[in-house]
């Protein structure tokens, strides 16, 4: 990038930089650049000639680095009936910025909710007649939109579109590629060592009620923190999570209500003796009193109300242990931003841990509804407002949309760069429960199913550099 390079070539270098994976090795210079495209933005003659694709580009990469930026840009796209030119069903790639663009959205910004079906439609329709590259393309986006996808894996389908671009710089395919093959060399090694410390605990022959998932584990924990230096943090809330399917499965499947509360007592006791940090400590303590909240109304013969259930989610979503456990490994971590991720009420987190929760409600109901002996969140939900399990799932995906447009109304508040660590933790988060639950699949309890490609993608098949 030079002096002479304008807006726009800078944008969608960034934006590649990114998609490629390999962002995070210039990320300072990236913020620089975003600062001075955002503050000369008013003064930038050439905005009003951009076509759909780059201003598309422009709004998402701005908006996605936090930059408050209005959709109204996409006002001179709409004819006079104030729906959008039926010219532009000719303009795939234009189609498919503004379709990555709409996902982006928050509440109130209609004319993105109108983007998504119109894109949505068209580029469907369109798909099986475009170039081998470009359907590609359309076609994963279509699948995962960018914004929700765990960032990793769409590195990876991106190197794929971008070594059959023409246009492509040659030294950053190289690098995207090194940077990736480095990462999966390093991923495969921290697996081999979690695979001895899990085999060597035995929990599978102890415990045969809890469901093995160390590699779909570790596939949270590299959402989570996928740059090669959090290791520690990586493999922490592998453990994590874990240890806490060990402990879901011990609730729901396993223990009687006496045992249950003896369960407790046990590990609140343990996490005293054993967890040194001390919001770690309170983090486990928490979610044990909420696992145990939620087996005493239902083995009590209680229905909760479903803003009840709800409440109690925000801590069996697991978010505060997966984001206190890794923070000794990441030195960005601070007591400003502990102290933030605790507040109360945490808009951010909240809106997290509910695109988890609707996700993960609907995906895992019939497991956990064990034939009727447990009722779920879909249950009180249907009971409290008297309406059928169909109608049920329909209003969850409304709410798990809603979720993400919550979230990313927080995304784009101004906060200190200290948080804005654990405000990127909590996307993450986001993501990875939208590619294992979306859709009522439970990728957790079925991953052959749901997430063995995405698995395979990042940590067996091999990149050709």
């Amino acid at each position: 990038m030079n002096k002479g390079s304008t807006t726009i070539e800078k944008l969608i270098l960034i934006d590649t930089l990114e998609r490629l994976g390999v962002g995070y090795h210039f990320e300072q210079e990236i913020e620089d650049q975003l600062r001075e495209i955002f503050r000369f933005q008013s003064q930038d003659t050439d905005q009003g000639n951009y076509d759909l694709f780059t201003t598309a580009v422009q709004f998402r990469v701005l908006r996605q680095h936090r930059y408050s930026v209005s959709c109204d840009v996409f006002n001179k796209f709409k004819g006079e009936d104030g729906e959008f030119e039926e010219t532009l069903t000719s303009d795939t790639r234009g189609l498919l910025s503004l379709f990555e663009a709409a996902n982006v959205r928050i509440h109130g910004e209609d004319i993105l909710e109108n983007a998504v079906v119109f894109t949505t439609h068209h580029l469907k329709h369109v798909v099986q007649q475009l170039e081998p590259r470009l359907q590609c393309q359309v076609k994963r986006a279509l699948e995962q939109p960018l914004h929700r996808g765990v960032a990793k894996v769409e590195a990876r389908h991106y190197i794929s579109f971008y070594e059959k671009d023409e246009s492509r710089n040659e030294v950053l395919l190289k690098l995207a590629k090194l940077d990736f093959s480095y990462s999966q060399n390093l991923y495969k090694k921290e697996l081999h060592d979690l695979f001895r410390w899990w085999n060597e605990l035995d929990f599978m022959s102890k415990l045969p009620h809890v469901r093995d998932r160390l590699v779909e584990s570790y596939f949270w924990g590299m959402a989570f923190h996928s740059h090669p230096q959090h290791s520690y943090a990586r493999i922490a809330v592998t453990k994590s999570l874990l240890m806490l399917t060990v402990v879901d499965d011990t609730y729901d499947n396993y223990a009687t209500l006496e045992e249950a509360d003896l369960f407790t007592e046990i590990l609140e006791n343990q996490t005293r003796k054993t967890i040194a940090v001390p919001y770690a400590k309170e983090a486990v303590k928490q979610i044990c009193k909420a696992y145990n909240k939620h087996m005493n109304w239902f083995m009590g013969g209680q229905m909760p109300t479903y803003e009840e259930y709800i409440v109690n989610t925000i801590v069996t979503s697991c978010i505060y242990i997966f984001l206190t456990m890794g923070i000794p490994g990441i030195k960005i971590a601070s007591k400003e931003s502990i102290d933030w991720l605790m507040s109360e009420p945490n808009k951010a987190l909240i809106a997290s841990t509910r695109v988890c929760r609707h996700a993960n409600d609907v995906g895992s109901d019939e497991r956990e509804s064990k034939g009727g002996n447990m009722p779920t969140a879909v249950d009180c939900y249907a009971k409290q407002y008297g309406v059928s399990k169909e109608k049920t799932v329909d209003k969850f995906n409304e709410l798990f949309e809603n979720a993400w447009k919550d979230f990313n109304t927080e995304w784009s508040i101004e906060i200190s760069t200290t948080s804005k660590y654990m405000m990127e933790q909590l996307l993450n988060h986001a993501r990875v429960a939208e590619v294992t639950y979306r859709d009522g699949r439970d990728g957790y309890t079925h991953p052959q199913k749901y997430l063995a490609a995405q698995i395979a993608t990042v940590f067996v098949d091999p990149i050709a550099i």
